[in-house]
Protein backbone atom coordinates (compact mmCIF):
# COMPACT_ATOMS: atom_id res chain seq x y z
CA UNK A 1 0.00 0.00 0.00
CA UNK A 2 3.40 2.16 0.31
CA UNK A 3 2.52 5.91 1.67
CA UNK A 4 -1.43 5.34 1.22
CA UNK A 5 -1.31 2.56 4.07
CA UNK A 6 -3.07 4.39 7.51
CA UNK A 7 -0.40 5.65 10.27
CA UNK A 8 -1.11 7.28 13.90
CA UNK A 9 1.77 9.35 13.62
CA UNK A 10 1.51 12.96 13.11
CA UNK A 11 4.11 14.50 10.46
CA UNK A 12 6.70 17.42 13.02
CA UNK A 13 4.92 20.82 11.89
CA UNK A 14 8.16 22.50 10.38
CA UNK A 15 8.62 25.32 12.25
CA UNK A 16 6.47 24.72 16.03
CA UNK A 17 8.23 22.78 18.75
CA UNK A 18 7.04 20.35 20.70
CA UNK A 19 6.75 20.24 24.69
CA UNK A 20 5.32 23.23 25.38
CA UNK A 21 2.57 22.66 27.99
CA UNK A 22 -1.01 23.58 26.46
CA UNK A 23 -4.09 24.07 28.57
CA UNK A 24 -7.59 23.78 26.28
CA UNK A 25 -10.11 26.08 27.84
CA UNK A 26 -13.65 25.75 26.91
CA UNK A 27 -16.08 28.00 28.68
CA UNK A 28 -19.39 26.00 28.18
CA UNK A 29 -23.02 28.91 26.66
CA UNK A 30 -19.96 32.05 25.89
CA UNK A 31 -20.91 33.17 23.16
CA UNK A 32 -20.03 36.82 21.57
CA UNK A 33 -22.68 39.46 21.31
CA UNK A 34 -23.79 43.10 21.39
CA UNK A 35 -22.90 44.76 24.63
CA UNK A 36 -26.25 45.74 26.42
CA UNK A 37 -27.62 44.89 29.93
CA UNK A 38 -29.06 41.78 28.75
CA UNK A 39 -26.02 40.41 28.11
CA UNK A 40 -24.15 39.04 31.28
CA UNK A 41 -20.61 38.11 29.95
CA UNK A 42 -20.70 41.85 28.80
CA UNK A 43 -22.41 43.05 32.42
CA UNK A 44 -20.08 40.88 34.36
CA UNK A 45 -16.48 41.74 36.03
CA UNK A 46 -14.26 39.18 33.65
CA UNK A 47 -11.00 40.96 33.18
CA UNK A 48 -9.12 38.31 31.84
CA UNK A 49 -11.41 37.28 28.86
CA UNK A 50 -11.69 41.37 27.98
CA UNK A 51 -7.62 41.08 28.04
CA UNK A 52 -7.68 38.90 25.78
CA UNK A 53 -9.66 40.07 23.17
CA UNK A 54 -8.37 43.97 23.44
CA UNK A 55 -4.83 43.33 24.11
CA UNK A 56 -3.70 40.86 20.93
CA UNK A 57 -5.84 41.19 18.32
CA UNK A 58 -3.96 38.81 15.86
CA UNK A 59 -4.38 35.83 18.70
CA UNK A 60 -7.72 36.27 19.32
CA UNK A 61 -11.25 36.11 16.51
CA UNK A 62 -14.75 34.18 16.31
CA UNK A 63 -15.67 30.84 15.29
CA UNK A 64 -18.85 29.85 14.44
CA UNK A 65 -20.48 27.11 16.66
CA UNK A 66 -24.14 26.40 15.27
CA UNK A 67 -25.64 24.99 12.22
CA UNK A 68 -23.79 23.13 9.87
CA UNK A 69 -20.64 24.37 11.28
CA UNK A 70 -21.25 21.78 13.70
CA UNK A 71 -22.92 19.10 11.30
CA UNK A 72 -26.83 20.22 12.16
CA UNK A 73 -28.80 20.62 9.19
CA UNK A 74 -29.72 24.54 8.90
CA UNK A 75 -27.64 27.42 10.31
CA UNK A 76 -31.17 27.80 11.80
CA UNK A 77 -30.64 25.18 14.74
CA UNK A 78 -28.77 26.27 18.06
CA UNK A 79 -25.39 24.89 18.71
CA UNK A 80 -25.50 22.56 21.76
CA UNK A 81 -22.35 20.90 24.00
CA UNK A 82 -22.85 17.14 22.72
CA UNK A 83 -22.00 18.55 18.91
CA UNK A 84 -19.80 21.61 19.57
CA UNK A 85 -17.51 18.95 21.62
CA UNK A 86 -17.96 16.28 18.99
CA UNK A 87 -16.31 18.96 16.92
CA UNK A 88 -13.67 20.51 19.20
CA UNK A 89 -12.28 16.73 19.70
CA UNK A 90 -13.10 15.65 16.28
CA UNK A 91 -11.52 18.09 14.24
CA UNK A 92 -14.25 17.22 11.25
CA UNK A 93 -17.61 18.13 10.85
CA UNK A 94 -19.99 14.93 11.29
CA UNK A 95 -23.39 14.26 10.19
CA UNK A 96 -25.93 15.37 13.23
CA UNK A 97 -29.41 15.29 13.52
CA UNK A 98 -31.40 14.97 9.94
CA UNK A 99 -28.50 13.50 8.16
CA UNK A 100 -27.89 11.19 10.86
CA UNK A 101 -31.60 9.24 11.07
CA UNK A 102 -31.43 9.33 7.16
CA UNK A 103 -28.27 7.21 6.95
CA UNK A 104 -29.59 4.74 10.49
CA UNK A 105 -32.86 4.49 7.89
CA UNK A 106 -30.99 3.77 4.60
CA UNK A 107 -28.73 1.33 6.24
CA UNK A 108 -31.06 -0.18 8.30
CA UNK A 109 -28.92 0.36 11.70
CA UNK A 110 -31.82 1.82 13.33
CA UNK A 111 -34.06 -1.21 13.42
CA UNK A 112 -30.82 -2.86 15.16
CA UNK A 113 -29.96 -0.28 17.85
CA UNK A 114 -30.88 -1.05 21.29
CA UNK A 115 -34.05 2.03 21.12
CA UNK A 116 -35.64 0.48 18.28
CA UNK A 117 -35.39 -3.06 20.11
CA UNK A 118 -36.53 -1.35 23.76
CA UNK A 119 -39.96 -0.38 21.92
CA UNK A 120 -40.39 -3.07 19.48
CA UNK A 121 -40.76 -5.38 22.75
CA UNK A 122 -44.71 -3.96 23.11
CA UNK A 123 -45.40 -4.66 19.57
CA UNK A 124 -47.34 -8.02 19.82
CA UNK A 125 -50.07 -6.93 22.48
CA UNK A 126 -49.95 -3.18 22.79
CA UNK A 127 -49.73 -0.20 19.81
CA UNK A 128 -47.22 2.10 18.67
CA UNK A 129 -47.48 5.53 18.84
CA UNK A 130 -45.52 7.83 16.10
CA UNK A 131 -45.80 12.02 17.42
CA UNK A 132 -43.97 14.20 15.66
CA UNK A 133 -44.42 17.14 13.04
CA UNK A 134 -45.92 15.88 8.85
CA UNK A 135 -44.23 17.93 7.02
CA UNK A 136 -41.81 17.90 3.99
CA UNK A 137 -40.03 20.65 5.56
CA UNK A 138 -36.60 19.22 6.92
CA UNK A 139 -36.08 21.60 9.97
CA UNK A 140 -37.76 19.34 12.69
CA UNK A 141 -39.05 16.44 10.87
CA UNK A 142 -39.55 14.50 7.21
CA UNK A 143 -42.54 12.81 6.14
CA UNK A 144 -40.62 10.58 4.23
CA UNK A 145 -38.56 9.31 7.25
CA UNK A 146 -41.53 8.79 9.33
CA UNK A 147 -43.10 6.93 5.93
CA UNK A 148 -39.96 4.64 6.10
CA UNK A 149 -40.49 4.33 10.15
CA UNK A 150 -43.85 3.24 9.45
CA UNK A 151 -42.96 0.12 6.59
CA UNK A 152 -40.09 -0.56 9.02
CA UNK A 153 -41.91 -1.27 12.30
CA UNK A 154 -44.68 -2.77 10.29
CA UNK A 155 -42.20 -5.42 8.82
CA UNK A 156 -40.76 -5.81 12.66
CA UNK A 157 -44.23 -6.98 13.85
CA UNK A 158 -45.52 -3.56 14.84
CA UNK A 159 -49.65 -4.81 13.94
CA UNK A 160 -51.03 -1.89 15.85
CA UNK A 161 -50.11 2.07 14.72
CA UNK A 162 -51.07 5.23 15.48
CA UNK A 163 -50.09 8.41 14.07
CA UNK A 164 -50.21 11.75 16.14
CA UNK A 165 -49.61 14.64 13.58
CA UNK A 166 -49.01 18.20 14.09
CA UNK A 167 -49.41 20.38 11.10
CA UNK A 168 -46.66 22.73 9.58
CA UNK A 169 -47.40 25.76 7.55
CA UNK A 170 -44.33 27.52 9.11
CA UNK A 171 -41.00 25.65 7.51
CA UNK A 172 -43.61 24.73 4.38
CA UNK A 173 -46.59 26.70 2.72
CA UNK A 174 -49.89 27.25 4.73
CA UNK A 175 -52.12 24.65 3.84
CA UNK A 176 -49.72 21.60 2.30
CA UNK A 177 -51.42 20.16 5.36
CA UNK A 178 -53.73 18.58 3.61
CA UNK A 179 -51.83 17.07 1.24
CA UNK A 180 -49.39 15.51 3.44
CA UNK A 181 -52.14 13.92 5.62
CA UNK A 182 -53.58 12.65 1.86
CA UNK A 183 -49.96 10.87 1.51
CA UNK A 184 -49.81 9.62 4.88
CA UNK A 185 -53.34 8.14 4.48
CA UNK A 186 -52.53 6.90 1.36
CA UNK A 187 -49.74 5.28 3.41
CA UNK A 188 -51.97 3.77 6.23
CA UNK A 189 -54.26 2.13 3.92
CA UNK A 190 -52.04 0.42 2.20
CA UNK A 191 -50.91 -0.92 5.63
CA UNK A 192 -54.38 -1.80 6.51
CA UNK A 193 -54.73 -4.24 3.43
CA UNK A 194 -51.61 -6.12 4.69
CA UNK A 195 -53.49 -6.68 7.70
CA UNK A 196 -51.84 -4.13 10.21
CA UNK A 197 -54.59 -1.77 11.84
CA UNK A 198 -52.69 1.57 11.30
CA UNK A 199 -54.73 5.16 11.55
CA UNK A 200 -54.19 8.22 12.41
CA UNK A 201 -55.22 9.02 16.01
CA UNK A 202 -55.47 12.63 16.38
CA UNK A 203 -53.66 16.27 15.33
CA UNK A 204 -53.65 19.96 15.95
CA UNK A 205 -51.28 22.73 14.46
CA UNK A 206 -47.82 22.88 15.73
CA UNK A 207 -47.73 26.52 17.25
CA UNK A 208 -50.74 25.43 19.33
CA UNK A 209 -50.67 21.75 19.85
CA UNK A 210 -47.56 20.11 21.73
CA UNK A 211 -44.53 22.03 20.03
CA UNK A 212 -43.69 24.85 22.41
CA UNK A 213 -40.19 25.45 23.44
CA UNK A 214 -38.05 26.36 26.28
CA UNK A 215 -40.91 26.27 29.17
CA UNK A 216 -42.58 29.45 27.18
CA UNK A 217 -46.45 28.10 27.46
CA UNK A 218 -46.94 24.17 28.72
CA UNK A 219 -50.59 24.94 27.82
CA UNK A 220 -49.65 24.06 24.35
CA UNK A 221 -48.13 21.19 25.30
CA UNK A 222 -51.00 20.16 27.66
CA UNK A 223 -53.57 20.33 24.86
CA UNK A 224 -51.12 17.91 22.95
CA UNK A 225 -50.96 15.55 25.52
CA UNK A 226 -55.12 15.54 26.01
CA UNK A 227 -55.76 14.41 22.86
CA UNK A 228 -52.66 12.29 22.44
CA UNK A 229 -52.64 10.49 25.51
CA UNK A 230 -56.61 10.80 26.57
CA UNK A 231 -58.09 11.19 23.45
CA UNK A 232 -59.47 14.37 24.34
CA UNK A 233 -60.31 16.91 21.75
CA UNK A 234 -62.46 19.59 21.17
CA UNK A 235 -62.81 18.52 17.82
CA UNK A 236 -63.92 14.94 16.42
CA UNK A 237 -63.12 13.67 13.02
CA UNK A 238 -63.39 10.19 11.32
CA UNK A 239 -60.18 10.88 9.47
CA UNK A 240 -57.65 12.92 9.64
CA UNK A 241 -57.77 14.20 6.26
CA UNK A 242 -61.24 15.85 6.95
CA UNK A 243 -60.35 16.81 10.40
CA UNK A 244 -57.98 19.02 8.66
CA UNK A 245 -60.47 20.49 5.69
CA UNK A 246 -62.85 20.87 7.75
CA UNK A 247 -60.43 23.10 10.84
CA UNK A 248 -58.99 25.31 7.74
CA UNK A 249 -62.32 26.35 6.92
CA UNK A 250 -62.89 28.53 10.06
CA UNK A 251 -62.01 32.13 9.19
CA UNK A 252 -58.35 33.00 9.45
CA UNK A 253 -57.35 29.37 10.11
CA UNK A 254 -53.52 28.60 9.51
CA UNK A 255 -51.58 25.40 9.26
CA UNK A 256 -50.00 26.37 12.39
CA UNK A 257 -52.69 26.84 14.67
CA UNK A 258 -55.41 24.20 14.10
CA UNK A 259 -56.81 23.05 17.35
CA UNK A 260 -56.33 20.17 18.88
CA UNK A 261 -58.51 17.17 17.46
CA UNK A 262 -59.26 13.44 17.65
CA UNK A 263 -59.87 10.76 15.43
CA UNK A 264 -62.87 8.55 16.55
CA UNK A 265 -64.62 5.56 15.77
CA UNK A 266 -68.56 4.75 14.91
CA UNK A 267 -69.45 5.04 18.65
CA UNK A 268 -67.42 7.93 18.92
CA UNK A 269 -64.51 7.00 20.72
CA UNK A 270 -61.37 7.81 20.18
CA UNK A 271 -59.57 5.61 18.09
CA UNK A 272 -56.16 5.54 20.06
CA UNK A 273 -55.14 7.08 23.08
CA UNK A 274 -52.18 6.02 24.59
CA UNK A 275 -52.19 3.51 26.95
CA UNK A 276 -50.16 1.57 29.69
CA UNK A 277 -48.01 -1.08 27.61
CA UNK A 278 -47.69 0.68 24.55
CA UNK A 279 -44.98 2.14 22.78
CA UNK A 280 -44.43 5.92 21.88
CA UNK A 281 -41.95 7.57 19.63
CA UNK A 282 -41.49 11.19 18.83
CA UNK A 283 -40.33 11.07 15.23
CA UNK A 284 -38.78 14.93 15.44
CA UNK A 285 -35.19 14.45 14.72
CA UNK A 286 -34.81 18.35 15.90
CA UNK A 287 -35.13 18.74 20.08
CA UNK A 288 -36.02 22.14 21.01
CA UNK A 289 -39.90 21.47 20.14
CA UNK A 290 -39.94 18.05 21.13
CA UNK A 291 -37.93 18.40 24.94
CA UNK A 292 -41.13 19.46 26.76
CA UNK A 293 -43.24 16.70 25.68
CA UNK A 294 -40.29 14.46 26.15
CA UNK A 295 -40.16 15.47 29.78
CA UNK A 296 -44.27 14.88 30.08
CA UNK A 297 -43.97 11.07 28.54
CA UNK A 298 -40.58 10.79 30.72
CA UNK A 299 -40.90 11.71 33.97
CA UNK A 300 -42.65 10.24 37.04
CA UNK A 301 -41.97 13.55 38.77
CA UNK A 302 -43.81 16.47 36.76
CA UNK A 303 -45.68 19.64 37.86
CA UNK A 304 -45.74 21.43 34.84
CA UNK A 305 -49.89 20.54 34.17
CA UNK A 306 -52.06 17.73 35.30
CA UNK A 307 -51.69 14.68 32.82
CA UNK A 308 -54.60 13.18 34.80
CA UNK A 309 -53.15 10.15 33.85
CA UNK A 310 -49.03 9.23 33.50
CA UNK A 311 -49.09 5.50 31.36
CA UNK A 312 -46.28 3.04 31.92
CA UNK A 313 -45.06 2.83 28.03
CA UNK A 314 -41.97 2.68 26.26
CA UNK A 315 -40.79 5.73 25.03
CA UNK A 316 -37.73 6.19 22.88
CA UNK A 317 -37.10 9.69 20.90
CA UNK A 318 -36.10 9.76 17.34
CA UNK A 319 -32.81 11.60 18.89
CA UNK A 320 -31.61 11.90 22.02
CA UNK A 321 -32.99 15.33 22.93
CA UNK A 322 -30.93 17.15 25.90
CA UNK A 323 -27.61 15.29 26.19
CA UNK A 324 -26.84 17.42 29.54
CA UNK A 325 -30.64 15.87 31.04
CA UNK A 326 -29.96 11.93 29.32
CA UNK A 327 -33.49 13.18 27.87
CA UNK A 328 -35.38 10.72 26.79
CA UNK A 329 -33.28 7.73 28.23
CA UNK A 330 -33.87 5.78 24.69
CA UNK A 331 -33.54 6.54 21.41
CA UNK A 332 -33.65 5.23 18.34
CA UNK A 333 -30.70 6.66 16.08
CA UNK A 334 -27.34 7.07 18.68
CA UNK A 335 -25.43 9.83 18.07
CA UNK A 336 -22.15 9.49 15.54
CA UNK A 337 -19.41 7.25 16.21
CA UNK A 338 -16.36 9.28 15.21
CA UNK A 339 -13.46 7.86 14.50
CA UNK A 340 -9.44 9.17 14.83
CA UNK A 341 -9.97 11.88 17.36
CA UNK A 342 -7.61 14.23 18.39
CA UNK A 343 -7.42 12.96 21.46
CA UNK A 344 -6.65 9.81 19.90
CA UNK A 345 -4.17 11.00 17.42
CA UNK A 346 -2.24 13.03 20.28
CA UNK A 347 -2.03 10.54 22.69
CA UNK A 348 -0.77 7.77 20.33
CA UNK A 349 1.83 10.34 19.51
CA UNK A 350 3.05 10.13 23.39
CA UNK A 351 0.96 13.62 24.31
CA UNK A 352 0.14 13.09 28.19
CA UNK A 353 -3.66 14.32 28.74
CA UNK A 354 -5.35 15.95 31.86
CA UNK A 355 -8.94 16.42 31.44
CA UNK A 356 -11.25 17.71 34.16
CA UNK A 357 -14.64 19.30 34.67
CA UNK A 358 -17.73 18.90 37.20
CA UNK A 359 -20.20 15.97 36.65
CA UNK A 360 -22.91 18.54 34.07
CA UNK A 361 -19.74 18.44 32.06
CA UNK A 362 -17.06 16.16 32.78
CA UNK A 363 -18.91 13.92 29.76
CA UNK A 364 -18.10 16.86 27.59
CA UNK A 365 -14.53 17.54 27.91
CA UNK A 366 -14.20 13.40 27.78
CA UNK A 367 -17.05 11.37 26.22
CA UNK A 368 -18.28 13.54 23.11
CA UNK A 369 -14.61 15.07 23.25
CA UNK A 370 -13.30 11.43 21.73
CA UNK A 371 -15.98 11.04 19.82
CA UNK A 372 -18.68 9.64 21.82
CA UNK A 373 -16.28 6.77 23.12
CA UNK A 374 -16.41 6.25 27.23
CA UNK A 375 -13.06 6.00 29.01
CA UNK A 376 -9.50 6.32 28.45
CA UNK A 377 -7.42 5.22 24.77
CA UNK A 378 -4.14 4.65 26.85
CA UNK A 379 -4.80 4.94 30.93
CA UNK A 380 -1.09 5.06 30.81
CA UNK A 381 -1.04 8.50 29.57
CA UNK A 382 -4.58 10.13 30.80
CA UNK A 383 -6.17 11.28 33.49
CA UNK A 384 -10.10 12.30 33.68
CA UNK A 385 -11.19 14.00 36.92
CA UNK A 386 -14.87 14.24 37.84
CA UNK A 387 -15.68 16.91 40.40
CA UNK A 388 -19.14 15.91 41.81
CA UNK A 389 -22.00 18.78 40.67
CA UNK A 390 -24.02 20.40 43.40
CA UNK A 391 -27.45 17.85 43.64
CA UNK A 392 -30.56 18.77 44.75
CA UNK A 393 -30.36 22.87 43.58
CA UNK A 394 -31.13 24.71 41.24
CA UNK A 395 -27.61 25.92 39.42
CA UNK A 396 -28.54 29.93 40.10
CA UNK A 397 -28.54 29.09 43.79
CA UNK A 398 -24.71 28.32 43.20
CA UNK A 399 -24.36 30.10 40.63
CA UNK A 400 -20.42 29.59 40.86
CA UNK A 401 -21.04 26.06 40.64
CA UNK A 402 -16.92 24.13 41.14
CA UNK A 403 -15.54 26.88 38.51
CA UNK A 404 -12.92 27.39 41.21
CA UNK A 405 -12.30 23.97 41.86
CA UNK A 406 -12.21 23.33 38.38
CA UNK A 407 -9.28 26.04 38.02
CA UNK A 408 -7.62 24.14 40.60
CA UNK A 409 -7.35 20.99 39.56
CA UNK A 410 -6.12 22.22 36.16
CA UNK A 411 -3.82 24.60 37.71
CA UNK A 412 -2.06 22.07 39.78
CA UNK A 413 -1.59 19.16 36.59
CA UNK A 414 -0.23 22.34 34.98
CA UNK A 415 2.15 22.78 37.56
CA UNK A 416 2.69 19.34 38.40
CA UNK A 417 4.46 19.32 34.45
CA UNK A 418 3.34 15.85 34.43
CA UNK A 419 1.04 16.15 31.39
CA UNK A 420 1.40 18.07 27.94
CA UNK A 421 -2.64 19.13 27.59
CA UNK A 422 -5.03 19.90 30.35
CA UNK A 423 -8.07 20.35 28.96
CA UNK A 424 -11.35 21.65 31.16
CA UNK A 425 -14.62 22.53 30.48
CA UNK A 426 -16.07 25.75 33.01
CA UNK A 427 -20.14 24.89 32.69
CA UNK A 428 -21.22 28.27 34.84
CA UNK A 429 -22.26 30.14 31.74
CA UNK A 430 -24.56 27.80 30.37
CA UNK A 431 -25.78 25.76 33.41
CA UNK A 432 -26.67 29.09 34.93
CA UNK A 433 -28.01 30.79 31.83
CA UNK A 434 -30.39 27.88 31.43
CA UNK A 435 -32.27 29.01 34.59
CA UNK A 436 -33.18 31.97 33.13
CA UNK A 437 -31.61 33.95 36.27
CA UNK A 438 -29.97 37.25 34.89
CA UNK A 439 -28.31 38.36 38.17
CA UNK A 440 -26.94 34.71 38.95
CA UNK A 441 -25.80 34.22 35.64
CA UNK A 442 -23.17 38.06 35.87
CA UNK A 443 -22.15 35.67 38.68
CA UNK A 444 -21.49 32.73 37.02
CA UNK A 445 -19.78 34.54 34.37
CA UNK A 446 -17.68 36.42 36.88
CA UNK A 447 -16.68 33.24 38.31
CA UNK A 448 -16.03 30.94 35.10
CA UNK A 449 -13.46 34.04 34.33
CA UNK A 450 -11.89 33.97 37.98
CA UNK A 451 -11.27 30.28 36.95
CA UNK A 452 -9.79 31.05 33.57
CA UNK A 453 -7.10 33.94 35.26
CA UNK A 454 -5.92 30.82 37.72
CA UNK A 455 -5.33 28.58 34.78
CA UNK A 456 -3.53 30.96 32.69
CA UNK A 457 -1.37 32.38 35.42
CA UNK A 458 -0.25 28.58 35.78
CA UNK A 459 0.12 28.08 32.16
CA UNK A 460 2.75 31.53 32.78
CA UNK A 461 4.93 29.65 35.28
CA UNK A 462 5.44 26.78 33.27
CA UNK A 463 6.73 28.83 29.68
CA UNK A 464 3.10 27.15 28.75
CA UNK A 465 0.38 28.00 25.65
CA UNK A 466 -3.36 28.61 26.11
CA UNK A 467 -6.60 28.00 23.77
CA UNK A 468 -9.64 29.58 25.24
CA UNK A 469 -12.66 28.97 23.74
CA UNK A 470 -16.39 28.18 24.02
CA UNK A 471 -18.47 25.35 22.65
CA UNK A 472 -22.11 27.47 21.90
CA UNK A 473 -23.60 30.96 23.23
CA UNK A 474 -25.63 31.17 25.77
CA UNK A 475 -25.07 33.77 28.61
CA UNK A 476 -24.44 36.47 26.22
CA UNK A 477 -27.85 36.57 25.11
CA UNK A 478 -30.41 36.40 28.04
CA UNK A 479 -33.67 37.63 26.12
CA UNK A 480 -36.20 36.96 23.32
CA UNK A 481 -35.91 39.65 20.58
CA UNK A 482 -37.62 40.62 17.60
CA UNK A 483 -36.54 41.11 13.71
CA UNK A 484 -34.83 43.87 14.71
CA UNK A 485 -33.16 42.76 17.64
CA UNK A 486 -35.38 44.40 20.36
CA UNK A 487 -36.34 42.49 23.45
CA UNK A 488 -39.83 41.16 22.97
CA UNK A 489 -42.32 41.92 26.14
CA UNK A 490 -44.82 39.86 27.81
CA UNK A 491 -48.73 40.70 27.49
CA UNK A 492 -47.59 42.48 31.13
CA UNK A 493 -44.69 44.14 29.35
CA UNK A 494 -41.86 42.69 31.15
CA UNK A 495 -38.66 41.45 29.14
CA UNK A 496 -39.15 37.99 27.28
CA UNK A 497 -36.35 36.38 29.13
CA UNK A 498 -34.60 33.59 27.03
CA UNK A 499 -33.30 30.23 28.21
CA UNK A 500 -31.60 28.54 25.27
CA UNK A 501 -28.36 28.58 23.77
CA UNK A 502 -28.38 31.31 20.67
CA UNK A 503 -26.69 31.11 17.19
CA UNK A 504 -24.06 33.70 17.98
CA UNK A 505 -20.21 32.95 17.25
CA UNK A 506 -18.21 32.28 19.92
CA UNK A 507 -14.28 33.09 20.82
CA UNK A 508 -11.16 31.07 20.40
CA UNK A 509 -7.83 33.14 22.12
CA UNK A 510 -4.19 31.65 21.87
CA UNK A 511 -1.10 32.90 23.87
CA UNK A 512 1.21 32.31 26.87
CA UNK A 513 4.71 32.44 27.10
CA UNK A 514 5.30 28.96 25.18
CA UNK A 515 3.63 30.79 22.00
CA UNK A 516 5.90 31.14 19.40
CA UNK A 517 6.56 34.86 18.20
CA UNK A 518 5.39 34.34 14.45
CA UNK A 519 2.03 32.32 15.23
CA UNK A 520 -1.26 34.27 14.56
CA UNK A 521 -4.86 33.88 13.45
CA UNK A 522 -4.69 33.44 9.51
CA UNK A 523 -7.25 35.65 7.40
CA UNK A 524 -7.82 32.99 5.04
CA UNK A 525 -10.38 31.14 7.09
CA UNK A 526 -13.42 33.63 8.06
CA UNK A 527 -15.74 31.12 8.13
CA UNK A 528 -14.07 28.46 10.46
CA UNK A 529 -15.70 27.01 12.81
CA UNK A 530 -15.36 24.77 16.88
CA UNK A 531 -14.11 21.77 14.22
CA UNK A 532 -10.82 24.13 13.15
CA UNK A 533 -9.70 24.36 16.65
CA UNK A 534 -8.48 20.70 16.81
CA UNK A 535 -6.14 20.88 14.53
CA UNK A 536 -4.56 24.36 15.79
CA UNK A 537 -4.36 22.52 18.98
CA UNK A 538 -2.20 19.82 17.20
CA UNK A 539 -0.30 22.27 15.75
CA UNK A 540 0.24 24.08 19.08
CA UNK A 541 1.29 20.95 20.21
CA UNK A 542 4.01 20.64 17.39
CA UNK A 543 2.20 18.35 14.87
CA UNK A 544 0.66 18.87 11.27
CA UNK A 545 -2.80 17.63 11.75
CA UNK A 546 -4.14 14.77 9.39
CA UNK A 547 -5.15 15.80 6.12
CA UNK A 548 -9.30 15.52 6.36
CA UNK A 549 -9.28 17.49 9.44
CA UNK A 550 -10.55 21.34 9.12
CA UNK A 551 -7.81 23.33 8.60
CA UNK A 552 -6.09 24.91 10.99
CA UNK A 553 -6.48 28.60 12.02
CA UNK A 554 -2.90 29.64 12.71
CA UNK A 555 -0.21 30.58 10.72
CA UNK A 556 3.54 31.25 11.33
CA UNK A 557 4.68 33.90 10.31
CA UNK A 558 8.76 35.03 9.73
Amino acid sequence: MGSTEFTWKLADHPKLPKGKIIAVVVLDGWGEASPDKFNCIHVAETPTMDSLKNTAPDRWRLVRAHGTAVGLPTDDDMGNSEVGHNALGAGRIYAQGAKLVDLALASGKLYEDEGFNYIKESFANNTLHLIGLMSDGGVHSRLDQLQLLLKGASERGAKRIRVHVLTDGRDVLDGTSVKFAETLEKDLTELRGKGIDAQVASGGGRMYVTMDRYENDWEVVKRGWDAQVLGEAPHKFKNVVEAIKKLREAPNANDQYLPPFAIVDENENPVGPIMDGDAVVTFNFRADRMTMLAQALEYEKFDKFDRVRFPKIRYAGMLQYDGELKLPSHYLVSPPLIERTSGEYLVHNGVRTFACSETVKFGHVTFFWNGNRSGYFNSELEEYVEIPSDSGITFNVQPKMKALEIGEKARDAILSRKFDQVRVNIPNGDMVGHTGDIEATIVACKAADEAVKMILDAIEEVGGIYVVTADHGNAEDMVKRNKKGEPLLDKDGKVQIQTSHTLQPVPVAIGGPGLSRGVKFRKDVPNGGLANVAATVMNLHGFVAPDDYETSLIEVVD
